[in-house]
């Protein structure tokens, strides 16, 4: 016998309430799932194109941000074989080329279908700086050479460019303070600002630039010294200053060249370099630097012996001779050659070659001054034969150790204006939390603030389908089921 109708119509409704409540929570558990997965992960890369040599930094962050800043990590830190991007004046092609293996490996690690969105910059600092003075045209082809290479790759390319030493060493400010969490901390569940948080300086010594960055105690008195940023939620202003040919390879370049003017002859004796030391250098190469000022009575076709003798106290008196002091008398607002800098104020964290320098030399566990000047005079003063046997493998470097001592010293205490009160707030560090210090990670910080965040709005946008159905699914349940509740009711009634 079959089923009446009203059975029919019962187990109907019954079947459309079941279809559609397992529909609605297929649809519900589908929302749910999506909103307690991760939030996407977006990524960056930087290439720091320096004097000496190119850097890629890859950087990583949720794309829900915070105070409409990124929370940024560093993902990967890659270095380009061969030199600096300026030393590619007769092939700039090649300058191009020498990225393409470090952005291989950099795209490796990210989501192919991200490849497009990946926002991809590069950046050249002082190297590049002095070759735009030396020889614009040249300059441009090789930013021009990097630009097309990076184009032509699989990445949303931003641009290449010169930055500015202020921005180099605005950013680099932004790293040291971004990674050890003086911007944003995570507490109970969510990201805030930092209730006491002390902002530290930046010390920052590349191959051809020197910069300074800090928080001075008293208001700004040079407007072209102050950088200003706005940073999750929160606003800062600090002095910053760049010293064109005061990085570590053109003092040594320039320290050299003063000395060869002295010399009466082709034959310099080095007081930087140890004692027992000697070399047969071109002395035309050591002019192609802008920083480093010729003499028409300089042939320049000869070659030049180098001597060295060991001397540290006649090392710093040369080392001297490459600032203008004189310029600062009597101000104490003024660093040197006139720039105006207010007194150093809070700690700061010195990188770069401050930190490779004190590093070889055993001195980046904040020692006391006497001791700092000690070891390095001490090391100053060894034969060139014992350094070399001490230090094996090390040779590319290891007779300008000294000089770049010497010249740490020098700079910060003399140029800057440390004390031996002040000296113990410096800290020599090659990274801060855990990422690498620098001007990039600063920059992608910055960069992030332009990158839209998945915002409320268009999740809500992107899932109206979702919840429309839902209700519309929850509906057709609730009526399903009064239906069915109403024929069992007319059945009983029957």
């Amino acid at each position: 016998m079959g089923l009446s109708w009203k059975e029919r119509v019962f187990m109907t409704l019954l079947g459309v309430a079941a279809a559609s409540g397992l529909t609605m929570l297929i649809l519900i558990l589908v929302k749910a799932t999506s909103v307690l997965l991760p939030a996407d992960t977006k990524f960056g890369i930087v290439f720091d194109a320096g004097s000496s040599h190119t850097s890629l930094f890859m950087y990583q962050w949720p794309a829900n941000k915070e105070k409409n800043t990124g929370v940024v990590s560093q993902a990967l830190t890659c270095q380009t074989e061969g030199p600096g991007i300026s030393s590619y004046t007769s092939d700039p092609t090649q300058a191009g080329e020498s990225l393409k293996s470090c952005l291989e490996e950099a795209l490796a690690l990210i989501p192919q279908t991200q490849h497009r969105e990946t926002p991809t910059f590069l950046g050249a600092t002082a190297g590049m700086r002095l070759l735009s003075q030396k020889n614009s045209s040249q300059a441009r082809d090789i930013l021009a050479a990097v630009s097309q290479t990076l184009s032509n790759s699989p990445v949303d390319f931003w641009g290449a460019k010169i930055l500015s030493g202020q921005d180099e060493g605005a950013f680099g400010w932004i790293t040291i303070n971004y990674a050890l969490g003086m911007f944003l901390k995570y507490s109970s569940g969510q990201w805030i600002l930092p209730e006491e948080r002390v902002l530290l300086g930046a010390l920052d010594l590349g191959g051809a630039s020197a910069q300074i960055s800090f928080v001075p105690q008293d208001l700004i008195l040079d407007q072209s010294t102050q950088a200003t940023f706005h940073l999750y939620g929160a606003n800062y202003s600090i002095y910053t200053h760049s010293y064109l040919c005061f990085g570590r390879d053109q003092v040594l370049r320039r320290l050299l060249a003063q000395l060869a003017q002295n010399s009466p002859v082709a034959r310099v004796r080095h007081p930087c370099y140890h004692r027992g030391y000697q070399a047969t250098l071109p002395l035309a190469p050591l002019y192609e630097s802008p920083c480093v000022h010729t003499t028409d009575s300089l042939n320049l076709t000869q070659n030049l012996t180098v001597e060295g003798i060991g001397n540290p106290g006649k090392c710093v008196a040369a080392l001297q001779g490459l600032f203008n002091f004189s310029s600062c008398e009597g101000r104490e607002d003024c660093a040197f050659s006139g720039v105006y800098q207010p007194p150093v104020h809070g700690h700061f964290y010195a990188f770069s070659n401050f930190y490779y320098t004190f590093h070889f030399l055993n001195l980046t566990s904040r020692q006391p001054l006497n001791t700092v000047n000690d070891t390095v005079w001490k090391f100053c003063q060894k034969p060139w034969k014992l350094v070399e046997a001490s230090y094996p493998g090390q040779e590319r470097w290891l007779r300008d150790y000294c000089a770049s001592g010497l010249y740490i010293l020098v700079l910060l205490l003399e140029g800057y204006k440390f004390s031996e009160e002040t000296w113990t707030n410096i800290q020599f560090q090659k990274q801060a939390g855990g990422m690498d210090i620098g001007w990039t990670l600063g920059f992608m910080l910055n960069l992030t603030g332009m990158i839209p965040a998945e915002a409320l709005t268009q999740w809500w946008a992107q899932s109206y389908s979702i919840w429309t159905a839902g209700v519309v699914f929850a509906v057709l349940t609730l009526v399903a089921i009064v239906g069915a509740a109403s024929v069992q009711l007319f059945w009983t009634q029957d």
